[in-house]
């Protein structure tokens, strides 16, 4: 069972994903760090430093490295001088072809290895790689603790009492093109009677909250580094086909030509590394801590980290 710890910490960011979805729209959200000034966020008037230069950052906010990468990129463009806009997205597709066309300046925590490869192939000649900061993500499918369930390849021995559903996350996610083009068909899910139920990532949360409240079965499409693997009782199942692809690298990415227009970003976000502790560190500051300010997040995990991200002066 979940102690009174996980239990709070459960609630507090189910709420917040909760009230997350119904403001997911594929309209434009100002930060209100941004200031007031700057230009429409096209890519700026070129690399002159801060002077009101608008920098757009779109990410889709439920997919929480993107959130917190995102809000740790506007707290030193503020300080420089930049005006950031936050642009949240509810589908990647979207987010990629923003990103190609420069609607978008740069998508903090993108996937492009493995998850994102369908995305990349399309549109990687339009954009910019600035550099990787985490490289051990990786896809999981996960179940409650108190599962019998080892292993994917176990699951059709188990349809019937998970009702032959595994619950996923938003429809054009990259985790869901890879559990339905390689995982379903490497274990015979479909034949043996699933079904991948996509929604969103906080239908998902609810879904995976409520099952273990009453200690049901449930299997859920998850990913590391996520707060959800701390913050819930799951443990990922075995993956002995290797169906859900390799660890990756999580990457920021720009629209071509970005770093010859804003050299001394490009070259300060190529230099940003997490390992697994910071990673966390800073996610459980934002998502958790924070989970009605990602802002404040930021600011509390850089006061508790204070050596970890490079200066940047802009």
């Amino acid at each position: 069972m979940k102690s009174p710890r996980t239990s709070l910490r459960r609630r507090q960011v189910t709420a917040l994903f909760a009230a997350g979805a119904i403001g997911l729209s594929l309209a434009a959200c100002g930060s209100d760090s941004g200031g007031d000034g700057g230009d429409d966020g096209d890519g700026g008037d070129g690399g002159d430093g801060g002077d009101g230069d608008t920098i757009t950052l779109g990410y889709i906010p439920s997919w929480t490295d993107g959130l917190s990468t995102a809000y740790l990129l506007d707290h030193y463009l503020s300080e420089a001088g930049y005006t950031v806009e936050h642009e949240e997205l509810s589908e990647a597709g979207v987010l990629y072809t923003a990103l190609a066309q420069s609607d978008v300046d740069i998508y903090p925590s993108a996937w492009p290895e493995v998850t994102h490869a369908e995305y990349m192939e399309q549109y990687g000649d339009q954009l910019e790689d600035l550099g990787t900061y985490y490289d051990n993500a990786e896809l999981t499918f996960a179940v409650p603790e108190y599962s019998d369930i080892t292993s994917i390849d176990e699951l059709p021995d188990h349809v019937d009492e998970l009702q032959g559903r595994v619950v996923g996350i938003e429809p054009g996610a990259g985790h869901t093109e890879v559990t339905e083009n390689s995982v379903f068909p490497e274990y015979g899910l479909g034949d043996a009677g699933f079904t991948l139920a996509t929604s969103s990532t906080s239908t998902m949360l609810t879904e995976l909250g409520s099952a273990i409240d009453a200690e049901e079965p449930i299997v859920v499409t998850l990913w590391r580094p996520f707060w959800a693997n701390a913050a819930y009782p799951v443990r990922d199942l075995e993956d002995p086909k290797d169906a859900l692809g390799e660890s990756e690298g999580l990457h920021f990415l720009a629209y071509d030509g970005f770093s010859e227009e804003y050299p001394e970003i490009a070259d300060w976000i190529g230099q940003i590394h997490l390992d697994d502790d910071q990673y966390g560190a800073m996610e459980e500051a934002v998502v958790v801590d924070n989970e009605d300010d990602p802002a404040a997040g930021i600011e509390q995990f850089l006061e508790e980290n204070p050596d970890v991200i490079p200066d940047f002066e802009g």
